[in-house]
């Protein structure tokens, strides 16, 4: 009783002190004003020039200068881009923009950047001025842990949005720009803009408006060689020496044939014309992305000259030019955005991305620019590795399509957990499955190609934009094959916990398998990145250094604790190699011996007894039964030959 008391006694005296809380200080938020024009679709009183010093190669500085007219004295909002189309996400490179001085006249003018938009620029200006000046450089990344190199001895990708303003309060297609480049001497740019006219190292381009302008990038360098691919589709290559410039007729008509098996798939063209941007080059920072009519792909060097090793690199042009129909043209109505400050939300993404990651298969294949094993073997790497990939129980394929704004393709401790942009190819099984389905029950005379024609196809040389949402595509697959598309398509993309997505590898006549040796993709990616793959296996890659990374979720590696990062230093007691490794995996197929390792992380060591008796294993897709191989039709082509 007295215990009780006590206790009782203490919690009384322990409540005042409790709600004496609410006599401290409290503020109240400070309410912002909108202090950024929204975007209007009125036409911008002039036109804007834009000057660009691209010459600095040695320290790979921009310096820009660009006359805005304007109409009235007062505050100028400047933006910077900031969400970028293809990058589905705000990725604007502000924080490499440096120096920047407004000034009318030759006087300064005085700025301030808005602390709750640092893309914003306010600069005051003065009664009577009819147009500024901005300055300002680009300081381009010199290493890859500063972000993207850009600039190289041999090489340069200009990406407009990066050496540019644009006002605020319009759309960006209604402010008219005109562009002005100086290349280093002795180097040639290609950019899908129209009006060039070239003196000396200077080049300058007709007007245009801003929104083309971004969508229209350059590459130049100094090794430099293009190909007339027809249907008014050019090939431009730069590349880190003269010698990997070096294709035969046969490259060069395969990507013709390409051009060929895109327009015949489609129907139309949505452009007048079409640059392909390609580096080939181990300096200049990895690129593949589309514009409208124009797209940025870096490769190896190699690309040519050791053409038959690098058949799983061949699908990124393939892919790049379908993006000039599937999300330029055609464009998910919330991904269209009136300017680069507007949020893009990209639900639709599994469409724009992921049906574009079938079609860049596809039309590899009926192509040749890549081998039916080569594309079957895509097919079966992803299959598998959805098979056991635990993030799918929790998060559905549509979630993933916000991941380019949540992750920004920074590495992940456990990526298999929580998975990427699996809208890319998970999307690509899901629509391998819906054109299967209705080639099966329309007796081949249906397929997806009607769809893709349909829905992607348009005015001839229409390169403007056509916004869709999610009951357009349901509409127009009901068109080609009455089905229940609108659930197809929620379950397997917008509800998680679902099967593996090999339906549409079945439907084709195959399954999926495992083997003891990697299928041909696995094993040529794996030697491009010389690392070691035993996802399926111990449930991690291994560098070429014998540094683990992708660690499995629930894999024998997870539950031994191996982390992105730890090396690998021995194996069964002797320093570790590759083909040790893959002799004590072998030898544990007798059930009962482990796969030894000395492992280390941060300095400390450790031995691991991984029980693991499964073996080697690798994905692949095979054939079953004697009915027909319906991938043999997928993979037909479709140009006159």
């Amino acid at each position: 009783m007295k215990k009780q008391l006590l206790v009782a006694t203490a919690l009384i005296a322990a409540i005042p002190a409790a709600f004496a809380q609410t006599g401290n200080s409290r503020p109240q938020p400070v309410v912002q004003p909108h202090v950024v024009p929204l975007p209007a679709d009125k036409p911008y009183p002039g036109t804007m020039q834009l000057k660009v010093d691209a010459t600095d190669v040695a320290r790979g500085i921009f310096r820009v200068r660009q006359t805005i007219p304007v109409a009235k004295p007062g505050k100028l909002t400047l933006l910077y881009p900031e969400w970028l189309p293809g990058k589905h996400a705000p990725r604007g490179a502000i924080a490499e923009m440096a120096g920047f001085k407004p000034s009318a006249g030759g006087k300064p003018l005085s700025w301030t950047r808005q602390p709750t938009d640092v893309y914003a620029f306010d600069v005051d200006v003065p009664a009577g001025v009819k147009s500024i000046d901005v300055t300002f450089d680009f300081l381009s990344p010199t290493r890859s842990s500063e972000g993207r190199v850009v600039v190289t001895p041999a090489m340069m990708n200009l990406q407009w949005e990066q050496v540019s303003l644009y006002p605020a309060g319009y759309f960006t297609r209604q402010i008219p720009v005109q562009l002005e480049v100086t290349l280093p001497d002795g180097w040639t740019g290609a950019a899908a803009l129209d009006g060039l006219k070239i003196s000396g190292n200077r080049y300058s381009f007709a007007p245009t408006n801003y929104e083309v302008l971004v969508d229209s990038p350059m590459f130049a360098g100094r090794h430099f060689r293009k190909w007339d691919l027809g249907q008014n589709v050019t090939l431009n290559v730069v590349a880190d020496e003269a010698k990997y410039l070096d294709a035969r007729p046969d490259h060069i008509a395969r990507h013709a044939a390409l051009v060929s098996e895109t327009v015949a798939l489609f129907g139309s063209r949505p452009f007048d014309r079409y640059e392909f941007l390609l580096a080939l080059t181990d300096e200049l920072g990895g690129i593949g992305l589309e514009h409208h009519r124009s797209s940025e792909n870096s490769r190896s060097p190699d690309y040519f000259t050791q053409w038959d090793e690098n058949d799983h690199i061949r699908g990124l042009l393939p892919h790049e030019l379908v993006h000039s129909w599937n999300g330029k043209y055609r464009r998910p109505d919330k991904l269209w955005t009136p300017d680069f400050r507007t949020p893009m939300q990209g639900n639709l993404l599994w469409v724009y991305e992921g049906q574009t990651s079938y079609w860049d298969l596809v039309l590899a294949g009926r192509s040749g620019m890549q081998s039916k094993d080569m594309v079957l073997a895509e097919w079966a790497t992803h299959a598998g590795f959805y098979s056991v990939q635990p993030g799918r129980e929790w998060r559905a394929v549509e979630d993933t399509t916000l991941d380019p704004v949540i992750a920004a393709r920074k590495p992940k401790p456990f990526a298999s957990w929580a998975r990427g942009e699996d809208y890319y190819n998970e999307g690509s099984l899901t629509w391998l499955e819906a054109d299967l389905l209705i080639r099966q029950a329309t007796n081949d005379a249906k397929s997806l190609d009607d769809f893709a024609r349909a829905f992607f196809g348009g005015r001839e040389g229409d390169w403007g934009q056509h916004a869709y949402d999610f009951d357009d595509v349901v509409a127009a697959l009901n068109a080609v094959h009455p089905h229940d598309w609108a659930g197809f398509l929620r379950q397997r993309l917008q509800m998680p916990g679902q099967v593996a997505p090999v339906a549409g590898i079945e439907r084709a006549g195959y399954r999926l398998a495992w083997r003891d040796a990697p299928n041909v993709y696995d094993r040529d990616r794996m030697a491009q990145a010389k690392n070691y793959d035993l996802t399926h296996s111990l449930g991690m890659t291994i560098d070429k250094d014998g540094i683990a990374g992708a660690i499995l979720w629930d894999s024998p590696a997870f539950k031994a604790d191996i982390v992105n990062g730890t090396k690998i230093v021995a194996v069964d007691g002797t320093s570790y190699s590759k083909d040790r490794l893959e002799a004590a995996i072998r030898a544990a197929t007798d059930g009962k011996t482990p796969v030894r390792l000395l492992v280390e992380r941060g300095g400390r060591y450790r031995q691991i007894d991984l029980a693991y008796h499964g073996g080697l294993r690798w994905p692949h897709l095979e054939k079953v039964g004697s009915g027909p191989d319906w991938f043999d039709r997928l993979l037909a082509p479709r140009r006159q030959l």
